[in-house]
């Protein structure tokens, strides 16, 4: 490798931080006891914020932008990795208090880091990204409070269109559930009937108040990306004792219900946090979505763009343009 070598960098030299294409240097790199060479990154809706600078991401700067990485270590001062093993790191605030994976070369912590599973290669691992993570650790929490392909009646996925909601659909229709999708984009639904949706209806429905705190039950369980009206509605259509995991604000951060479906129908509503998440947790999610996830589908829902084109992928991620995943190859 080059001793320099690019990378997207947000600085606070302008009225509005943003990140662009410059170059680094192994002296630039932060702290950390695991070096790692960077194959591959994703696009995901909190990039896109960085990379623009609609949102104060970064907690400092300069600061590398980019949530995930895919790479193999080059150089480790820990036990567990050594030279040659191939790594995925998501979330622990990279991009936001420490640089992230839109470079070559980056250094991290090693309790961070988790070993590529089985059955996956680097390119499907950032294929699958901080939103695929967000998915299985959703499923894994609906799983824990009872939810099961053999009840009746489907699992609904909110904001299906995007990165969490198509790996959700991909993989609940894997497990033998049936899945209903939500989404605003015509132009998704051959997409996912493909991974495997048996209803796909309008978002608008969901996003508009019933003045009802309670309607008919619909769904056994439901995964929500958006939150806002949209999580509100989905709680009072969720079945007695389902379950809601809440993963997603795409739709607004306030959340306008009544406890009627949680002291009436004894619903659940999961809260799903992949930034902090547990490293035993983290690793068990990534070992099934090894598993569990088609390779196939993932491909057919991804695309690989070159990093040089990252400042456009965030003005279309934010304008709700991006189907699927997009997976960032930092070489080109």
């Amino acid at each position: 490798m080059s001793d320099r070598y690019p990378a997207i960098v947000a600085t606070d030299s302008d009225a509005r931080p943003s990140g662009r294409l410059t170059e680094l240097t192994d002296a630039d790199l932060p702290e950390g006891d695991v070096t790692v060479e960077v194959a591959f990154s994703s696009l995901n809706y909190k990039d896109g914020l960085a990379v623009t600078g609609r949102g104060r991401i970064a907690r400092r700067y300069p600061m590398v932008c980019g949530i995930d990485l895919a790479g193999t270590v080059v150089a480790s001062d820990a036990r567990q990795w050594q030279p040659g093993d191939e790594v995925i790191c998501t979330g622990w605030g990279l991009s936001e208090t420490h640089p992230g994976g839109y470079t070559r070369r980056q250094r991290l912590r090693s309790e961070w880091l988790v070993g590529r599973p089985d059955g996956l290669d680097l390119r499907q691992a950032m294929a699958i990204g901080t939103a695929g993570l967000t998915s299985m650790l959703s499923i894994l929490a609906l799983e824990h409070n009872g939810m099961d392909p053999s009840a009746p009646g489907e699992v609904l996925v909110t904001g299906a269109g995007g990165g969490v909601g198509s790996v959700a659909v991909a993989l609940l229709a894997g497990l033998g559930y049936r899945v209903a999708a939500s989404t605003g984009r015509a132009d998704a639904h051959e997409l996912l009937r493909h991974l495997g949706a048996c209803t796909i209806f309008d978002r608008a429905e969901l996003a508009t108040a019933s003045g009802r705190p309670l309607a008919s039950e619909r769904w056994v369980a439901a995964v929500d990306a958006v939150g806002g009206q949209t999580l509100a509605t989905v709680l009072s259509q969720t079945s007695y004792r389902g379950s809601v995991a809440a993963c997603g604000l795409a739709g607004g951060n306030d959340l306008p219900t009544t406890v009627l479906p949680f002291i009436l129908r004894g619903v659940n509503l999961l809260g799903i946090d992949s930034v902090q998440c547990p490293t035993a947790l983290r690793t068990r999610a990534w070992q099934r979505l090894g598993t569990d996830l088609d390779t196939a589908l993932l491909d057919r829902l991804t695309t690989v763009e070159p990093m040089t084109r990252v400042p456009e992928l965030a003005e279309t991620i934010l304008a709700g343009r991006t189907t699927g995943r997009v997976v960032i190859d930092v070489t080109r």
